[in-house]
């Protein structure tokens, strides 16, 4: 299909080769992605009836509610989809990059910063580039809460509120991306021949320290955290952890449920400070403790929020008790503590700091190559940034898609590892019996087309991971 296009390719110059050939791999890759997600259309619209195998597991009208919100996630999907790819074809054809650059240059100028000032040329540069690619984005997400999750019953969300969540995650953002990129540019500029080798160990400590002040300074910024009530599932908490091993500190609830109705759970920390959260969507009754909540912030204005500001959540009423049992949050609990017993976390982060050496290592054997920066448009200069954006966006993408599919498959290989690991600690049948629960409150299809699972899927299907479990949950 490619061919007569490669073969064209070889008679022109080599910043056009390069320039087509990102375009070239960008649409393939975006084909390759509408093509599989035809192939799971196809099964949404031709699975309208509860699979013989799935008959105990999802009644028909939760199956039937999942169908209808996956068809409609698709549709939006394919023409977010296009959209966004013919957005970046044009903004490369018309040369949009080069021309950000010259109006953040113009704008350096007229603050009175010469041409020596890159780094804080590039910093403007980012700056309009992100607000340029939030503002483009913000219809689809409005579209996305407001007519799709709100059709479907997970929307919590005023637009107040979401307006006010937005602004704050795009400051909260320029506030830890500006400095950052500023320290690293400045760090290839001063590194030598060696740059490479100090700029990963930049990136390095700024990972370790996000990952440290995550959840304890950023994400209380955006929803409300609260330590887990005394009672029986905090102490069985406790005593699964140690026997484990597990350093726990702490347990919290975070306020999901202002946002929306889907759950999730997670731990971090380094060390001997393990904290654990929990959505308060994944336990059971959520929904009464939440409203109870809602009354109590209404009556009790926060700091600063003014009467009829928008900013409260709206009101939810569930049709089914949603959310699991004490004895299924501690299976779920059982199967991300696998995760850290099993090393699954630790392996990733090594995974992901030797992809970031590779890829400096390669950004410093290409980064002197003029032709890269013509090819987009830049003909007289070389800015750091500018290169950083086209060898890591663009020139590596061929390996980003690879290494993608590989971290997918490795990660369906830890899930059922943990999945394995709660099965060792008793929790099978719970564990069982919470994956169902949790497909049916997020309306996950439980039918898939096998290659859109393979590429996309990086938690295993749900019926293979039953099947995984059935034999010890019948024990």
């Amino acid at each position: 299909m490619w061919a007569p296009l490669l073969s064209a390719l070889q008679d022109l110059p080599t910043e056009t080769r390069i320039f087509c050939s990102v375009l070239l791999f960008s649409w393939t890759v975006y084909l390759w992605e509408t093509f599989l997600a035809q192939r799971q259309r196809r099964v949404y619209q031709a699975t309208t009836h509860v699979p013989q195998e799935l008959g105990q597991i999802m009644d028909s009208e939760t199956f039937e509610k999942s169908r209808l919100y996956q068809l409609d996630k698709s549709t939006f999907s394919f023409w977010s989809g296009l959209y966004s790819e013919t957005e970046g074809t044009l903004i490369l054809l018309l040369g949009g990059i080069p021309f950000l650059w010259r109006v953040s240059g113009r704008l350096c100028a007229r603050a009175g910063f010469g041409a020596e000032y890159e780094i804080t040329q590039s910093l403007l540069f980012l700056l309009l580039a992100t607000l340029f690619s939030a503002v483009s984005a913000l219809p689809w997400s409005l579209y996305n809460t407001f007519v799709i999750e709100e059709k479907h019953g997970f929307n919590q969300q005023t637009l107040g509120f979401f307006v006010k969540d937005a602004i704050k995650k795009f400051v909260v953002t320029q506030c830890i991306l500006l400095p950052v990129t500023s320290l690293l540019l400045h760090i290839i500029k001063i590194g030598g021949d060696y740059f490479f080798i100090y700029a990963w160990l930049f990136t390095l400590a700024v990972s370790l320290v996000l990952v440290t002040i995550y959840a304890d300074y950023i994400a209380p910024l955006f929803d409300k955290f609260i330590p887990l009530p005394e009672g029986e599932l905090k102490d069985e908490i406790e005593i699964m952890a140690k026997s484990i091993d597990f350093p726990l500190t702490k347990v919290y609830v975070v306020e999901g449920s202002k946002r929306s109705s889907h759950s999730n759970a997670y731990f971090y920390g380094f060390f001997k400070n393990k904290r654990i959260v929990l959505f308060d969507t994944l336990l059971e009754g959520y929904s009464m403790l939440a409203s109870d909540q809602r009354e109590a912030s209404r009556s009790e204005p926060r700091p600063g929020a003014e009467e009829g500001d928008g900013t409260e959540v709206k009101p939810k009423v569930q049709s089914k008790k949603q959310g699991c049992r004490n004895e299924e949050v501690l299976a779920v609990l059982g199967h991300e503590l696998g995760h850290w017993k099993l090393g699954h976390t630790v392996k990733n982060i090594i995974i992901s700091q030797v992809n970031s050496f590779l890829c400096f290592f390669l950004f410093a054997a290409l980064i002197g190559r003029r032709e890269l920066f013509a090819a987009f448009g830049f003909y007289d200069s070389q800015p750091t940034l500018i290169g950083l954006m086209i060898i890591f966006q663009f020139i590596f993408s061929p390996y980003n898609e690879l290494l993608s599919f590989g971290l997918t498959v490795l990660s369906r290989r830890f899930e059922f590892q943990a999945d394995a690991f709660a099965k060792e600690l008793g929790k099978a049948k719970d564990l069982y019996s919470a994956l169902i629960k949790l497909n049916q409150d997020n309306l996950g299809f439980p039918v898939s087309d096998w290659i859109f699972s393979m590429w996309h899927y990086s938690h295993p299907p749900l019926l293979e991971r039953l099947q995984a479990l059935k034999d010890t949950k019948q024990d």
